[in-house]
């Protein structure tokens, strides 16, 4: 491991991100998402933070050698993954259970393209990352649902549903989301392993996106799904990169674990026909560069992270009667419930847009379940959240109990 760069990371920083392309403060873009595109954006799981220097630093050399050519990763690219994980999260990965994709949610249009067939069923655990609901209707598959539970503010796994969803026939596959975007659960092992059983005993292969697991709080731990026992890791494929942990998204560098020999040939096969072979050089540098040099980065971001969680709750509930923050175990999206307002899911979101002039992803976007809770992204300067909270209150106030 290379030793970390000590700097001073300036997370209040306010940063002007407009006319940079940036989805999340494209005016363009919210007024085609959200039908207007003048709002305070808290929305799409990207930071408004700057990334580490020393990757800032290597990427500007990089670019100053002038030549951009065809690139292969090399060795240090996978070691860097494997160095991390085992550092990190205490789970040994092989070099060639490693195949990379530019991103997770093609990742996985490729797997349900892979291994199951038209008509087939795939389970998620809504409510979910809206993607996952998407890429299984677009690719001639069926959505089979495992509501989550939510009992005193707490999500918790139906497995007895879950049963049922594994029995139902051509139900192939689950997806699970771990850490769980957008209700902010950390699994358990015992969470992970009861759902694992279930999973082996009905033949479902498990896909696991772990792209939050570096995202991790206080008293909560991640168990990458394949570290659990030999059973599991033969039986699932886990969905990993290092874009929500230091905002390089769109550096576009993700690699899918798949300790299973012969699901892996079946993948890697998948990935040559359509020719994706290994990252851009950016995405490839900044990968290397972000597992090796960066880990005091992230650790100081989740300080900030918890803080700007700690001030969202207690402003609700110092301003906000009736709304309720569920706990963050991990990632850094948090999950209210505006409920209590006695507002449906549609004037909640109006409000919301139109009047409070803040970008939130409404809870629907996440499944049925989801109406009536927003989510909130927390990796923005203290500034930014706190004038989003000032807006909500002033925009509901007549509505508050």
């Amino acid at each position: 491991m290379t030793v970390t760069q000590q700097e001073e990371w300036n997370f209040d920083e306010i940063i002007d991100r407009k006319g940079t392309k940036a989805i999340k403060w494209s005016p363009k873009f919210m007024e085609m998402l959200f039908g207007t595109g003048d709002l305070l954006p808290l929305w799409v799981a990207d930071m408004d933070f700057r990334a580490p220097q020393v990757l800032i630093d290597k990427l500007s050399q990089r670019v100053d050698h002038g030549i951009f050519g065809y690139t292969v990763a090399g060795e240090s690219y996978s070691q860097a993954v494997i160095d991390w994980f085992q550092r990190r999260h205490n789970w040994s990965i092989e070099k060639d259970w490693m195949i990379f994709s530019p991103g997770i949610v093609p990742a996985i249009n490729f797997l349900i393209q892979t291994f199951t067939h038209p008509g087939d069923k795939v389970i998620i655990q809504e409510p979910v990352y809206y993607p996952f609901a998407s890429v299984i209707r677009n690719n001639g598959r069926f959505v089979l649902n495992n509501e989550l539970l939510l009992k005193d503010d707490h999500y918790q796994i139906d497995f007895a549903d879950l049963k049922k969803q594994c029995e139902t026939p051509r139900a192939k596959m689950l997806i699970l989301c771990s850490p769980h975007n957008p209700v902010a659960r950390v699994w358990t092992q015992e969470e992970l392993t009861e759902l694992g059983k279930i999973c082996l005993k009905n033949d479902i292969l498990v896909v696991s996106d772990e792209i939050h697991c570096d995202l991790i709080f206080p008293g909560h731990e991640h168990i990458p799904f394949a570290r659990i026992n030999e059973d599991f890791q033969q039986n699932s494929i886990i969905c990993t990169a290092p874009s929500k942990t230091f905002n390089i998204a769109g550096l576009k560098a993700s690699n899918i674990i798949i300790p299973n020999e012969q699901l892996r040939k079946e993948f890697a096969q998948t990935m040559a026909n359509v020719s994706i072979r290994g990252p851009t050089i950016f995405g490839g540098l900044a990968l290397e560069t972000v597992y090796n040099e960066c880990e005091a980065w992230l650790d100081s971001l989740l300080v900030y992270i918890q803080e700007n969680f700690q001030f969202l709750k207690e402003f609700v509930e110092k301003h906000l009667p009736g709304v309720k923050v569920l706990d963050l175990e991990g990632t850094y999206l948090a999950w209210v419930d505006f409920r209590g307002l006695g507002l449906n899911a549609e004037k909640l979101d109006e409000i919301m847009k139109k009047e409070a002039k803040v970008g939130l992803d409404d809870g629907a976007m996440f499944g049925e379940s989801g109406k009536g809770f927003q989510r909130f992204n927390l990796a923005c300067p203290k500034a930014i959240l706190k004038e989003a909270l000032e807006r909500i209150q002033e925009a509901f106030k007549e509505y508050l109990k």
